[in-house]
């Protein structure tokens, strides 16, 4: 009975068969180890005719039975006409978009099946990743042990089981009328090791490892004989180059037939095996055709399509497999041990493939994010529903890959600290609106990672192209191969300083188009405006005193002036344009004064005013809850002298400010004094309707009632004034430009840059600023 088709399993219970019945000592078994919990879900995969199915809802499950063959199905439904609670599903397990399944089940079971599975372990991840906190996964099948040689093909073998069983945090055997039962919980899935195999002869030194993935963008990997992950490949042979190796042991070891023409050395791995030097070809097949057979059973047990995102997770792989994997994919497999890698400037087409799953969560990323009228152009649209968002995170799964509110985090620090991410895609998209592109504009990206920079390359066209740069070589090697992989041959991925523009070689006559920038910055960095074209526009997440905004500009001569703000965050600067904040501790640590622009003060009598008496002030200004009041900050950031923000460290808090653990308040500082504002809930409710907070200003020291009531006076100001209207008017002008020829409004001086707001109501009479002796005077000087 060695199906592999469909066809042949619908036939197969159109003309009566069925499989074997369920035993009763199979009935006993799953009646104790897998009692039906109080709402339990269970999934039966391959129900055959349903007689599982229909016992698990016996048990008090609401069961889920799939199959992908129709009459199967036809005599499911008919032969368990009366049972409840079962929900009858056509599904190929292996194949379809699992979208009609729960995304929670107490019980999964796989009967007599497992063995017919082609790729095995991905099916186990994918199925291991839908169990509830202290659900199973029941694997019931014949072994070889007791199967005829002739049928062993529906039988595991106890390597096979091994696999099968590896990492979970629990798994039991039991044997019933000569089946194996497993019962495993708690995936736990195998962290991926790079291992060698036994020394090598020296003329097996030099070889080719194709790379190969199907029309869903899955990754062909062997199951050997030596208990690990392998590539096909080999050595070369005589003259050969490593194309040709490539092709023909793809061809000899899985059946698959390439042509030369399709095979493109990407990289050359150089490192030893056995103290022996080894020199290893990753071969990237772009074409191909025929179905993967396992033509050499002395190596390989069977050959599997794998999701690039369960790679981290597959146990041991071959070394310059798993080195290979990663110079396709960097970052696919994390902990590699160091190899040396020699990367070939290869023309390679783009490769198509990508599962049903894909298709349908991007359309429902784009979807959401035109819902929030962050995309109201077609162009933004349709490149949001058509670049394959997935293909620059592949190590991430595609539910977190296509979630709309989402950062994607790709690289981080020794200290854990983002450096690099893909960001979410609602503010993707509302930035690249902000660059008012046109079908053959020329775009600078400062920041890598390839998908946003892919569609900036959809929408401008054809006849358009991108210039991105990162400071990072693992970023733009990253971002280098996957636009190769998946992208649209019009961006140009360079290693630099992003901060200072693009190199003069990559720069348009008359500058780019629009210029966007995907990282925090602390200033607008001079080659930003000058390699700007008139008129054009650049969006960059600016910081005015740490709270960021993604603002854009126009530039009109030297002048750069806003056209729109939107709340965000990005990862900071690493360039030689990065900044690191200024801060005070206070109270050893418990409190911390953080000057995001400008110097720090010195904090002589702060610590004995914070121990003292605490003022307080209502403004009168409330709001309900979700109110968006971010203007605010940056309202008082601009206006207000002395500005800067008090924190509250994340354990050592004592209560004294009334500030969340972790959080921070806007503040200003007064001759050993502060002041700063919190919001503080003043009526209560079971919906958020019926919430109200009131912003509340707290001060300590001698003039404490003072600086309060500035405070207080600048929130009121706000909710006259600014509230509920537009944001301010802002225009960024050349460091040295002198005073009078600024115009009127709040100036915040930075090394490259003078910015001027120009806030509503800003003409009305505010109280002067409280004195301060010079001594605590923020100093401007040297910045």
């Amino acid at each position: 009975m060695g199906y592999v088709l469909p066809e042949e399993w619908d036939t197969h219970y159109k003309d009566g068969k069925g499989f074997r019945w369920l035993g009763d000592a199979e009935r006993a078994v799953l009646s104790e180890h897998v009692p039906a919990p109080d709402g339990g879900r269970a999934l039966d995969v391959g129900c055959g005719t349903g007689g599982l199915a229909a016992f698990l809802a016996g048990l008090g499950y609401q069961v889920d039975g799939i199959d992908y063959a129709d009459n199967a199905l036809i005599r499911a439904r008919t032969e368990h006409a009366g049972v409840e609670r079962v929900r009858w599903l056509r599904l190929d397990i292996e194949q379809d978009d699992l979208v009609k399944l729960s995304e929670g089940y107490d019980l999964i079971t796989l009967r007599l099946m497992f063995p017919f599975l082609r790729d095995r372990t991905r099916v186990l991840h994918a199925l291991g990743r839908r169990l509830r906190p202290g659900g199973a996964l029941v694997v019931i099948t014949p072994t070889t042990t007791h199967t005829p040689p002739e049928r062993r093909d529906i039988a595991l073998d106890e390597d096979e089981i091994s696999l099968l069983t590896a990492g979970w945090k629990e798994t039991e055997r039991l044997e019933v009328d000569e089946l194996a039962v497993l019962i495993l919980r708690g995936p736990c899935h195998t962290a991926t090791r790079a291992v060698e195999k036994r020394p090598p002869t020296p003329h097996a030194l030099t070889g080719a490892l194709a790379v190969v993935t199907d029309t869903a963008g899955r990754v062909l990997l062997g199951r050997s004989t030596r208990g690990m992950w392998e590539l096909p490949g080999g050595k070369t042979s005589g003259g050969e180059g490593f194309e040709a190796a490539a092709v023909r042991e793809l061809e000899e070891e899985t059946g698959l037939v390439a042509a030369e023409s399709d095979a493109h050395v990407l990289t050359m791995l150089v490192d030893d095996s056995h103290g022996m030097p080894r020199l290893t070809a990753v071969v990237r097949v772009t074409a191909w055709s025929g179905t993967p057979t396992n033509r050499e059973k002395e190596l390989f047990a069977r050959w599997e399509w794998l999701d690039l995102h369960a790679l981290p997770h597959i146990g041991d792989v071959f070394a310059p497999a798993a080195h290979a994997l990663d110079a396709v994919w960097p970052g696919i497999i994390p902990g590699l041990p160091p190899v040396h890698a020699y990367p070939l400037a290869a023309v390679q087409p783009p490769v198509p493939g990508e599962p049903a799953e894909a298709v349908r969560l991007r359309q429902k990323m784009a979807d959401a994010v035109i819902a929030g009228d962050w995309a109201p152009s077609a162009p933004v649209q349709e490149a949001l529903r058509t670049v394959p968002r997935h293909r620059y995170t592949p190590e991430k799964e595609l539910r977190t890959a296509y979630d709309d509110d989402l950062a994607v985090v790709t690289r981080r620090d020794d200290a854990g600290r983002a450096t690099s991410s893909v960001s979410a895609a609602w503010l993707q998209a509302d930035m690249i609106e902000s660059l008012h592109l046109r079908p053959g504009a020329s775009v600078y990206e400062a920041g890598s990672g390839g998908y946003n920079a892919e569609l900036i390359a959809h929408v401008i066209g054809p006849g358009g192209h991108v210039v991105t740069v990162d400071i990072d070589p693992y970023v733009v090697h990253r971002t280098r191969r996957f636009t190769a992989e998946a992208g649209s041959g019009r961006v140009v991925a360079l290693h630099g300083d992003g901060a200072l523009g693009a190199p003069p070689r990559h720069v348009p006559r008359g500058g780019f188009d629009a210029s966007v920038i995907t990282h925090n910055v602390w200033d607008i960095a001079p080659a930003w405006r000058e390699q700007l074209t008139e008129g054009g526009h650049l969006v960059a997440p600016l910081e005015v005193h740490g709270y960021t905004r993604a603002i854009t500009l126009q530039r009109q001569g030297d002048v750069l002036h806003t056209r729109g703000f939107t709340h965000c965050g990005f990862v900071r600067d690493q360039g030689r344009h990065a900044r690191k904040t200024p801060v005070v501790d206070l109270l050893d640590g418990q409190l911390q004064i953080r000057f995001e622009d400008g110097h720090p003060v010195p904090p002589e009598g702060l610590e004995k005013a914070l121990r003292g008496p605490r003022h307080e002030v209502a403004t009168g200004v409330t709001m309900g809850s979700g109110v968006y009041f971010g203007s605010l900050q940056l309202f008082a950031a601009t206006t207000l002298p002395s500005f800067c923000r008090l924190a509250v460290d994340r354990d050592k808090d004592t209560g004294i400010t009334r500030i969340a653990k972790g959080a921070d308040a806007p503040a200003i500082l007064g001759n050993a004094s502060l002041a700063y504002f919190t919001h503080v809930q003043t009526r209560h409710g079971d919906t958020p309707a019926e919430q109200l907070w009131e912003f509340t200003v707290h001060a300590f020291g001698d003039q404490g009632p003072l600086l309060a009531a500035q405070l207080a006076d600048t929130v009121r100001a706000w909710d006259r004034d600014v509230r509920d209207g537009d944001d301010p008017v802002l225009s960024i002008h050349p460091a040295g430009t002198p005073d009078h020829r600024l115009p009127a409004g709040d100036v915040l001086d930075k090394k490259h840059s003078r910015l001027v707001f120009q806030w509503p109501g800003r003409d009305a009479q505010l109280p002067d600023p409280v004195e301060r002796t010079e001594a605590v005077a923020v100093a401007r000087e040297g910045m």
